[in-house]
């Protein structure tokens, strides 16, 4: 007879996370690392009390805010390469609705996550309860029903022994390098209070095998022949370089070749920046050097990449009339697109496999091509160290010469984190990553408020690392709150608060789609009633002290190279603040060097919009369906 153990539902759910793990590579890790949590009457008697209970194998930490619980354990997974995550806790209601955003970057980026939101009763004692949300045609929906479209597995627990099936299917996504993202196990209030005999068997330790599967032989030499017919190849490396942990992998793929690698802003990285391959960014965000390789590449090789348009302007960029794709993806779906060639496997191994039959064929691109992209990386690089260089050190910094200060202190050991505004576009063509995971950029979801919770989850797996949280001020009023989080448990973030008055980068799209910067400055209004008064008197850097910060304020270029060195070596949560010379542009960056397409008003009669119009046209005369 099977032995049993009585508990309730959410106590046997803890120990049932306590005691999964994954593998990969014959390495064993903890899946479900901790728990964060914030109570109210959905989950307080239920989870909470189970994490009472359990606190000894289930660790916890205590948010200041639902969606940002959520971004800290996606940095935690991203940062542990997906093999390990933590768990959300909220009550019903706001707490649990305030999960979506975070919950759809999960599974927009792949990243692992867990969550645990509380539910109305299943029983129905008491209908309406608080917080509830009334469906006059259906008695079974309640606010949890809106995680359903940005979560990649859903279930609602309404019966104890239901946990059972769906506890085991929840692993099992979360562990798929394909289908991972965000998990949702709904947990009415009643049901996680009540107890049942569980078999011991669900609490045994379990290992989910990472798998790499290897191509198809019919695929594997389609591929190559694509190879060995092209000229004029670019690797386009994505993020799932990063995921499989495939680096060295593209190294020797790029060496043995000697094919350019460019890289998205997942992807940026999966070279270092002074690999004789890497020619940088791609896209509209990306380096001269990449869109200009992109324009007459013959083949693109996407490797773990999604092509969205804005990172690979994949509309348009890929202009050779010739160009073919050839696309090596764990998932069918990305496999497919642009109607590439699929080449269906783990990165690693694609690569790996790719590599031994190339260099069996003696495959090189020619010396020409190399010597073009080598010279044309050399020239890009002086443009960087000219944006970088700040020959007054007196005076205040523009935006890019505060990222060639952080550039000058940092080294392979430094995780560099950004989302959203205008710090993507200049990092993503001025940074120069050392190490595979240095270049921590959340820009599938480009999520404001993302930096700061990332940050603290990146610290919880990298507790050795110095890691930096880039933050806009608009970023930074979206989300200040988890300062307070890393502050209670002593997480030496390290925050770059970047002052420019405003939403900086959209301002600038604004003023480029003939919206003339509406609505996009932090400034009082003027006579004519616009926001283009004198800026907003705010002190965000009074604001992170009041939080329990550490601040260094940097009025000049040389008050931040001293502050920025203090902050590295800071052993409590640091926030260096500065305010950038260009307030009222997007950054003082090389402009961007591939189109995005952002829809312009199709008739106006202000100048300013019938002028981006007509430029418009003449972008979008140039898409393409590529078949």
């Amino acid at each position: 007879m099977t032995s049993t153990t009585r508990l309730t539902v959410a106590q046997a759910l803890v120990r049932f996370l306590s005691a999964q793990y994954t593998e990969r590579d014959g390495v064993r890790h903890r899946l479900i690392g901790a728990t964060w949590g914030i109570f109210g009457h959905g989950n307080v008697a239920g989870i909470g009390q189970a994490l009472v209970e359990y606190g000894d194998v289930m660790p916890y930490h205590q948010g200041r805010n639902e969606q940002a619980m959520v971004h800290a354990a996606v940095g935690y997974a991203r940062q542990s390469g997906r093999l390990s995550t933590h768990a959300v806790t909220t009550s019903i209601g706001p707490g649990a609705t305030n999960l979506v955003t975070g919950a759809a970057l999960a599974t927009v980026n792949h990243l692992p996550v867990l969550l645990l939101p509380g539910d109305v009763f299943a029983t129905r004692p008491a209908d309406p309860v608080l917080q509830q949300l009334e469906v006059p045609y259906a008695g079974d929906i309640s606010v949890n029903d809106c995680l359903r479209p940005v979560s990649k597995y859903f279930d609602r627990i309404t019966r104890p022994e239901a946990l059972i099936p769906s506890a085991l299917n929840a692993m099992r996504v979360l562990t798929d390098p394909v289908e991972t993202g965000a998990v949702t196990l709904a947990l009415p209030q009643d049901v996680q209070a009540e107890a049942y005999d569980w078999p011991d068997d669900l609490f045994a330790e379990r290992i989910w095998a990472t798998r790499r599967p290897g191509a198809d032989p019919t695929e594997l030499a389609e591929a190559v022949r694509a190879i060995r017919d092209a000229r004029r190849p670019l690797v386009v490396a994505g993020g799932g370089v990063h995921h499989s942990r495939a680096e060295e992998a593209l190294a020797e793929f790029a060496e043995v070749t000697r094919v350019p690698v460019a890289s998205t802003q997942a992807g940026k990285g999966s070279l270092r920046h002074d690999h004789p391959q890497d020619v940088g960014g791609v896209g509209h965000t990306g380096t001269a050097t990449a869109d200009e390789l992109a324009r007459t590449a013959d083949l693109v090789i996407g490797v773990g990449t999604r092509y969205t348009d804005f990172t690979t302007a994949s509309g348009t960029l890929f202009a050779n009339p010739d160009v073919r794709f050839l696309n090596l993806n764990i998932a069918p779906f990305d496999g497919h697109k642009l109607a590439g060639t699929p080449l269906i496997a783990d990165a690693r191994s694609g690569l790996m496999e790719l590599t031994a039959a190339l260099d069996m064929h003696a495959y090189r691109v020619p010396a020409s091509y190399v010597t073009e992209y080598t010279e044309d990386k050399e020239r890009w690089e002086q443009r960087v160290d000219a944006c970088y260089e700040a020959d007054e050190p007196d005076v205040r910094p523009t935006q890019p010469q505060v990222l060639g200060a952080l550039d000058a202190i940092v080294d392979e050991s430094d995780v560099i984190i950004n989302a959203a505004g205008s710090l993507p576009g200049d990092l993503h063509k001025l940074w120069r990553a050392r190490s595979r995971d240095q270049y921590h950029l959340e820009y599938g979801y480009s999520c404001m408020g993302y930096e700061v919770p990332a940050a603290i989850g990146v610290q919880m797996a990298a507790p050795d690392r110095p890691v930096w949280a880039l933050v806009g001020d608009g970023t930074y009023l979206m989300m200040p709150t988890e300062i307070v989080t890393a502050v209670q448990e002593g997480i030496a973030i390290k925050v770059l608060l970047v002052q420019n008055h405003g939403y900086a980068s959209i301002g600038g799209l604004s003023e480029e789609t003939g919206a003339e910067r509406f609505g996009t400055a932090y400034r009082h209004r003027a006579d004519d009633g616009t926001f283009t008064g004198t800026p907003l008197p705010v002190d965000l850097a009074a604001n992170a002290a009041s939080l329990g910060m550490r601040v260094l304020r940097a009025k000049t270029v040389s008050d931040l190279r001293e502050a920025l060195a203090q902050a590295r070596t800071a052993d409590t949560p640091t926030c260096v603040y500065v305010e950038t010379q260009t307030a009222d542009t997007v950054s003082g960056a090389p402009p961007a060097q591939a189109w995005w397409d952002v829809p312009v008003a199709e008739t106006a009669t202000r100048p300013s919009a019938v002028k981006a119009r007509e430029l418009y046209e003449r972008h979008v005369s140039t898409r393409r369906r590529h078949l």
